[in-house]
């Protein structure tokens, strides 16, 4: 069985600044980790790999220093990772993200369960996974809670509904996308570390996919522009409020209700 992962590298800190004329992120100089959604990823893919016996590899998206992520998904227990990474695929909204991602999925070979987080902290979005599935023409399941079985080239799962819990039966290939409450997370390997070598990180590029078509990736793919974004300002002007605790309680009611809060 082949499972792959879908990791991101994102900003470490929210104290992230914006390109003003592009809408994205600045992310030159700043602190970076993996996305707390995709670990949850890596952990499920990790416990099936030792339950039901599995190659494990992981892919992301990014510019050449994203290969941190690969790299510790490794030393989570990842055998190899790839890193899609060109200047062309700069500025990418979730559907040409999806369609790269899915262009260097049938490059690197073939998967049985695809595995992507919720969402990430960083665009918050949570559409990839599905989108991924929609280019690839596979099942997907979101909000999987668990995985119960794999047998007979099927999964039986649980996933999350808005108001109830469901069990899903679900053909391989698929596509999974998991939430928090799913495991808890490994730590990474320290000693795995020391053994990781440059050939457990593959890089793709845009000359690797075989559509050639620029006008399909990075903001040239993208079917959404950023009208405006901005971090929000901060604010530290306070107001102190005396009194007895009824008089307080009053005076609180009245700023909420003179700002039409109530």
């Amino acid at each position: 069985m082949n499972i792959l992962v879908c990791v991101k590298q994102v900003p470490g800190s929210n104290n992230v600044k914006v390109d003003e004329k592009t809408g994205v992120l600045i992310r030159n100089g700043v602190q970076s980790k993996m996305n707390p959604y995709d670990l949850y990823g890596v952990e499920l893919a990790l416990m099936l790999k030792e339950k039901y016996g599995a190659d494990v590899q992981t892919i992301t998206m990014g510019p050449p220093q994203a290969k941190d992520v690969i790299i510790e998904t490794i030393c989570m227990g990842a055998k190899c990772g790839t890193v899609l990474s060109d200047r062309k695929f700069a500025g990418a909204d979730v559907l040409a993200t999806a369609y790269t991602l899915s262009q260097g999925i049938q490059k690197i070979g073939d998967f049985d369960i695809i595995i992507c987080g919720k969402q990430t902290t960083d665009g918050d979005t949570a559409q990839v996974g599905a989108e991924i599935a929609e280019y690839l023409n596979l099942p997907n399941i979101a909000n999987v809670q668990s995985v119960d079985e794999i047998k007979d080239g099927k999964i039986s799962l649980t996933a999350s509904l808005d108001n109830k819990t469901v069990k899903m039966l679900v053909t391989m290939p698929c596509v999974l996308s998991v939430d928090g409450d799913i495991n808890s997370p490994r730590l990474p390997s320290y000693k795995v570390k020391q053994t990781v070598c440059d050939d457990m990180v593959k890089f793709l590029s845009f000359n690797d996919f075989s559509d050639q078509n620029e006008n399909n990736y990075g903001l040239k793919g993208s079917a959404t522009q950023v009208e405006r974004i901005f971090p929000p300002e901060k604010n530290s002007d306070k107001q102190m409020i005396q009194g007895t605790f009824e008089e307080q309680a009053q005076t609180l009611f009245n700023i909420l209700e003179s700002k039409k809060l109530i």
